[in-house]
């Protein structure tokens, strides 16, 4: 990923900054310096009692808007009487704990969400919706003691927790994404960036030594894949570029378009079947370190890897590989992505994708809402649905979807040990420069993602098409 904005201008610098701007920020006191919990294997960090406004704008300032507290108070409202029917227990400061206790004496004890400041966190739920829960926590105004626990917990009922009234109104009071970050040629450059030219050091401090930044493919299924470990990635995730590969029909001679580089794992192994790799990508950073790893494997006369937009891909190719793309491709610009293939692709070719998918209604319910994620990790991203991405290339061009693999439980225990891995590198991160709110910002997207895959809310598909004639 690359730098977040805290605003849409702030960003984690590569240094830690300590200074603060007076009367704007949001102090600690009330919470410790980390929260060891017994459910997860490592410490959360706590944000420090004083959160830099330059670096974190808005986390550092409760919002005091008229609007806001109005908001607030109705947030707080809903949230309470939400959470009263939930399997969560819910603890305030003044010792009040909210939620439904377990069924049986016996039972397993059900996640803790503990508020931390109870005001500033109703009112960042009010102003903001689900962006307020996510800048709620990266503040330190909530913690879990497991928080994807919490989060499956909100994202198996996501489409309860608020009132239907007020779900028919979302439109008129949550944002909606920026015409800046919409995927133009002109704009999916910057909204790259942001996320994957953040560091490469970074990323390797909890990606396995292929550099694959995507979904495994465990050979473990059931109860066995939820304890895989973490000395079974890299194999998992050479076994998903090789099923991919394998789809679309890579053999020695073949000539291969990847969309969307990565650090490089995919180029290397259909270039050792001695296939020829056209890649493109739109991350500097990824282009220069896959670069290195393919000149350093020997493979640099059979693999091209270029800083381009998908759009501007000209020639003819064999095979069109795709690995967890098509999300930040925009829907607007889906028609355009499967045109883009089709028009390279040669007579007789197949392409193999990648793709993390939601359900159709929920798809048609959020794909113009601006999200969390989208301000703080993906700007400009938005998850299709296997009916859209089966009507569009129906409807829009000669291309059919002739298999899919569903694999989303093994997306959940790949995040699982990336979540793992990157806690486990706490001071190595800090040492970086990303401070312990970007380090909480980024265990709220691993747990967040990890949730909706655990629940069914997202599912991961290898899609396999070719051309209807």
């Amino acid at each position: 990923m690359t730098e977040a904005t805290g605003s849409g201008t702030g960003r984690a610098q590569g240094t830690t900054r300590s200074s603060a701007v007076d009367g704007s920020a949001v102090t600690g006191s009330a919470v410790t310096s980390g929260l060891v919990t017994g459910r997860v294997p490592y410490t959360v960090p706590q944000p420090p009692a004083t959160i830099d406004a330059a670096v974190w704008p808005s986390i550092a300032t409760v919002p005091a808007s008229l609007k806001a507290r109005v908001a607030g108070r109705a947030a707080d409202a809903i949230f309470k009487a939400a959470v009263r029917r939930l399997p969560l227990e819910v603890r305030y400061p003044d010792g009040t704990v909210l939620g439904k206790a377990p069924s049986d004496e016996g039972s397993a004890a059900y996640p803790v969400m503990t508020i931390n400041r109870p005001d500033a966190f109703a009112t960042r739920l009010g102003d903001g919706g689900l962006i307020g829960l996510g800048e709620s926590f990266m503040a330190g105004d909530w913690d879990a003691d497991d928080l994807t626990a919490v989060m499956e917990v909100f994202a198996s009922r996501v489409g309860t927790l608020v009132p239907e009234p007020l779900q028919k109104l979302r439109g008129l009071y949550l944002p909606r994404q920026p015409r800046r970050e919409r995927n133009t040629e002109k704009n999916t450059r910057s909204n790259i960036s942001r996320h994957y030219d953040l560091s490469n050091e970074l990323f390797a401090s909890f990606l396995d030594s292929t550099m694959t930044y995507s979904s495994a493919l465990f050979p473990e299924s059931g109860d066995a894949l939820r304890n895989v470990a973490w000395d079974g990635l890299a194999a998992a995730q050479q076994a998903k570029i090789d099923r991919l590969l394998d789809k679309a029909g890579v053999k020695e001679g073949t000539r291969v378009l990847e969309i969307g580089t990565g650090w490089g794992e995919l180029a290397l192994r259909a270039a050792a079947r001695g296939a020829t790799v056209y890649s493109v990508t739109l991350s500097s950073e990824q282009q220069e370190l896959a670069r290195q790893r393919v000149a350093e494997a020997g493979y640099a006369d059979a693999v091209t890897i270029e800083l381009k937009d998908y759009r501007a891909v000209e020639g003819e190719y064999d095979a069109v590989v795709s690995v967890e793309m098509i999300e930040a491709v925009g829907f607007e610009y889906w028609a355009t992505y499967f045109q883009t293939i089709e028009r390279v692709l040669a007579p007789g070719g197949k392409v193999a994708i990648q793709a993390i998918t939601i359900a159709h209604d929920r798809l048609m319910a959020t794909r113009t809402s601006y999200t969390w994620v989208h301000k703080y990790i993906f700007p400009g991203g938005v998850i299709p649905s296997v009916r859209a991405i089966e009507d569009i290339t129906a409807k829009q061009t000669g291309l059919r979807v002739r298999e899919r693999l569903a694999m989303g439980e093994h997306y959940a225990q790949t995040l699982r040990l990336w979540e793992e891995r990157f806690m486990a590198r706490e001071n190595e991160v800090g040492a970086m420069g990303f401070d312990a709110v970007f380090q909480r910002m980024w265990l709220f997207y691993l747990c967040y993602s990890r949730a909706g895959f655990e629940t069914g809310y997202l599912d991961v598909q290898q899609i396999v098409l070719d051309s209807a004639s």
